[in-house]
């Protein structure tokens, strides 16, 4: 059965990018797929665009920033929707980043593997970085390929903390063995549609949409293995993005903290106050348990940091202690469907 795709793009003033994107996803050896672009508010006349140069391109607007979460929930119901004559384990929700650019067999490569791993829910290929040409009038257009690892995967360890699976190596083939992975980072993966009505909360949230941004990849992936679904790395599927922040696995604690201070502010808020919701609705009671040696200090340290070097974010830690109530009905749903208990915990190790 010939797979039936929807690439979900969510754009926010991404004028820079897209146009770039939507030639490498018109160039593609694999051509049975729509693509859907949620915007969010923006100001860049992408509407205008898009019905000069890709009128077969769907265009949700929004009045306003919904958040990468809330906006790409719509695109999938959107795509679901759709799908009601055909069956789901043959469908497919490619969500994919303004700044990812697809190399021409970049779909082909990833989707040869989904029909014979029907319990796999998500796909992923490998991920290099790229870097806009400050030598060039069009600096995304002429990009300038590296072949430094952005991410072949989630990895987790036992602190509960995930990071870009090889993010900062150089690609030197160390990753080129098609394997199980934990999860697939946002900027590219390919779900398959029956996984994600199989883990969706009520009222239609695949991505948790009170996260708004950051982390909500990581907290689908979790949920994914909480249920049974499993994920896969396709090295043969090679895209190229763009990535501010090093994202090196193997930093110091002394570079993790550089790090930090580069990222807005703004980030660093939801990224504080989602690692703590998502750890309060994934993790079971013996998951805490088991995990204290690890998972506690690594909180401690994280809350005592943005006390002494993020004052302005501590509001983060009252928002997730206001939301408790909320996430609890969350969590319940998660862990009356959770099924992989000692399997789940194998991965942070």
């Amino acid at each position: 059965m010939i797979p039936t795709v929807s690439i979900n793009i969510v754009a926010w003033n991404s004028m820079d990018r897209l146009p770039t994107l939507l030639e490498s996803i018109f160039s593609q050896t694999f051509q049975n797929f729509v693509v859907r672009i949620v915007d969010n508010g923006s100001t860049d006349h992408v509407g205008e665009f898009l019905r000069e140069k890709y009128p077969q391109v769907m265009l949700i607007r929004n009045t306003r920033n919904l958040g990468f979460s809330c906006a790409h929930n719509q695109g999938i119901r959107y795509a679901i929707d759709k799908w009601t004559d055909q069956s789901l384990d043959a469908c497919f929700v490619l969500v994919v980043n303004p700044d990812v650019v697809f190399t021409p067999t970049f779909l082909e490569d990833l989707l040869r593997n989904t029909e014979n791993n029907p319990k796999v829910a998500s796909f992923g290929g490998k991920l290099l970085r790229a870097f806009p040409n400050p030598e060039s009038d069009d600096a995304w257009r002429d990009m300038i390929r590296s072949s430094m690892i952005d991410s072949t995967g989630l990895r987790p360890n036992r602190r509960r903390c995930v990071a870009e699976r090889g993010a900062g190596e150089e690609d030197t083939g160390q990753y080129d063995k098609e394997t199980d992975i934990f999860g697939v980072s946002g900027a590219l993966v390919l779900y398959r549609a029956s996984a994600l009505e199989d883990i969706r909360f009520e009222e239609d949230e695949y991505f948790d949409h009170d996260f708004f941004a950051y982390q909500e990849d990581i907290d689908l992936a979790w949920r994914l293995r909480s249920c049974g679904w499993s994920a896969r790395f396709v090295p043969r599927a090679l895209a190229y993005h763009e990535r501010a922040m090093s994202g090196n696995e193997r930093v110091t604690l002394w570079q993790l903290m550089k790090n930090r201070q580069r990222k807005s502010r703004l980030r660093s808020y939801y990224s504080t106050r989602n690692h703590w919701v998502m750890l309060f609705k994934n993790m079971s009671w013996s998951d805490w348990v088991l995990s204290l040696p690890w998972v506690i200090p690594m909180e401690a340290a994280r809350f005592v940091y943005v006390c002494v070097f993020e004052s302005m974010n501590i509001g983060a830690f009252a928002e997730v202690v206001l939301w408790m109530p909320h996430m609890w009905h969350k969590r319940r749903q998660i862990m009356k469907k959770r099924n992989e208990s000692k399997t789940l915990r194998a991965w942070f190790q």
